[in-house]
C-alpha cells in the first residue's frame, strides 16, 4: 500500500511511498483511511524525522478488518462500518491501524473530512477546558485561538458561558472568531491586565510567561503547546505571589494510550457536531499527493483552523 512518509531533503520533508501493509494486534481494527487532518505537532516533526518515519493521528474512514476482540466496552465495528479515530502514528496512508477503544461510528451526516479534524484537536479542547469546572461566568483565554484547537476551545467555553478572550498573530486570524463565540479578540496577552480565571496556553516562550502573571489568585493555567517553539523565563514570585494559582500540562496523547479516554469522546465530539453546537472551521483540503503544500502552509500559519488530506487513488 502507500504511505506518506518523512523524506529529508524532499518539499516539506515528506513523499509518498510503498509501505507494508498494517499488520494489527488482536484490539485493533484496520481502517481504510478517507481523510486525515493535519496537526501542528506531527508536521513539526516532519522537519527533523529520520527518513521513512510515518506521520499521521487523525483518521476518518471505513473498517477495512475488524478488531479480534471487542473493545473495552464489549463492542466491535463490523468491515465497511463509517468510523472516525486516532492512531498513534500512520495515519496519513491508505490503511492504518486503531485501537478498538480509539474507534467510533461515524453517522453519515458527518463528512470524513470535517470528521478527521476532531480526534486531537477536539479531545485537546475538551480536555483542556476541564480544568475548570463550572466555566459559567469565568473569564478564560486561549492563546493560539486561531489554530484548531483554539476554534474548538472557544465554541466550547462560549457553550458554556464563560467570558471568551481569543488571543491571535494577526488581525487576519483572528477574523471570524466572535461568529464561533469570542467575547474579545486581541493579538497578543499581554503581561499587564485584568486577571484570567483559565488560560489555555499553546504558544509557549513569552506568551506562557505572561500568562504565568495574568491568571487569578485561584486560577490555573494550562499548558498543551510551544509553536513558538521558544523556551520560557519568568519570575517565580510573580507567580506565587498571586495567592493559589496552578500550572497544569496536558498532552492528549497520554491520555489516549492510558485509555482514559477513547470512543466516548469520540461520540461526544460528533454529537456535538450534528447537533450544530461545534463547527469545525476546514480551511484547506487538498489530496494527500499534495501534501507538502498544506504541511507547508500549516507551518507558515496560513491555516485558520483545521487542514485536511484526502486519502485515495490520484
Amino acid at each position: 500500500m502507500r504511505a506518506l512518509v518523512a523524506a529529508p531533503g524532499r518539499p516539506a520533508n515528506i513523499e509518498l511511498r510503498e509501505v507494508e501493509e498494517p499488520d494489527p494486534t488482536p484490539n485493533e481494527a484496520v481502517v481504510e483511511v478517507r481523510a486525515s487532518s493535519l496537526n501542528r505537532g506531527e508536521c513539526s516533526a516532519l522537519q527533523s524525522a529520520p527518513d521513512g518515519w510515518r506521520p499521521g493521528w487523525d483518521v476518518a474512514g471505513v473498517i477495512a478488518e475488524p478488531s479480534a476482540e471487542p473493545s473495552s466496552e464489549g463492542w466491535s465495528l463490523e468491515a465497511g462500518t463509517r468510523v472516525i479515530g486516532w492512531s498513534n502514528g500512520g495515519g496519513w496512508a491508505e490503511r492504518v491501524t486503531v485501537r478498538s477503544d480509539h474507534l467510533a461510528k461515524l453517522p453519515e451526516p458527518v463528512s470524513f473530512e470535517v470528521a478527521s479534524t476532531l480526534p486531537v484537536a477536539g479531545l485537546t479542547a475538551l480536555g483542556v477546558l476541564a480544568f475548570c469546572d463550572p466555566l459559567e461566568g469565568r473569564r478564560v483565554a486561549i492563546t493560539g485561538a486561531a489554530g484548531g484547537v483554539g476554534r474548538f476551545a472557544v465554541q466550547l467555553a462560549h457553550a458554556l458561558h464563560a467570558d471568551v478572550t481569543a488571543v491571535v498573530g494577526s488581525t487576519e486570524r483572528g477574523e471570524g472568531l466572535p461568529e464561533l463565540g469570542a467575547d474579545h479578540v486581541v493579538l497578543a496577552l499581554e503581561p499587564e491586565g485584568e486577571p484570567f480565571d483559565l488560560i489555555l496556553e499553546s504558544v509557549g516562550g513569552s506568551s506562557l510567561a505572561a500568562a504565568l502573571t495574568r491568571v487569578s489568585p485561584d486560577g490555573t493555567v494550562v499548558s498543551f503547546g510551544n509553536s513558538s517553539n521558544e523556551p520560557t523565563s519568568f519570575d517565580a514570585r510573580g507567580f506565587y505571589r498571586r495567592g493559589r494559582p496552578t500550572m497544569r500540562g496536558y498532552f492528549v496523547t497520554h491520555e489516549l494510550l492510558d485509555g482514559r479516554i477513547g470512543s466516548l469522546r469520540f461520540d461526544e465530539l460528533v454529537g456535538l457536531v450534528i447537533s450544530g453546537r461545534l463547527r469545525s472551521e476546514v480551511d484547506l483540503v487538498v489530496p494527500w499527493t499534495e501534501a507538502a503544500s498544506a504541511v507547508t502552509a500549516l507551518l507558515e500559519r496560513r491555516v485558520r483552523g483545521k487542514a485536511v488530506l484526502t486519502v485515495g487513488p490520484s
